[in-house]
């Protein structure tokens, strides 16, 4: 099989470089940043594009992760009544 080519970052018009980047998602207060993940890469401006098995395999930690973190908020507001 063929390696495929690197994508082309519609606002710059450069090729992506595949290298590792950082991972970061918010929700409801809580952040996650997951470091050294690679993705394709937009040289300009750092505009990451995750392949489609990287980004499924971000969607099932984050959901721990987030769920974890929020019960664990909810774990010290109780302590702190």
């Amino acid at each position: 099989m063929a390696p495929k080519p690197a994508p082309i970052c519609g606002q710059y018009n450069k090729k992506k470089e595949w290298r590792p980047t950082v991972f970061a998602y918010s929700e409801d207060g809580i952040s996650v940043h997951v470091p050294n993940v690679y993705a394709w890469v937009c040289p300009e401006d750092a505009e990451a594009s995750f392949t489609h098995e990287t980004a499924d395999a971000l969607i099932v930690t984050l959901r721990e992760l987030v769920e974890t973190a929020k019960r664990a908020k909810a774990r010290r507001s109780v302590l702190t009544e």
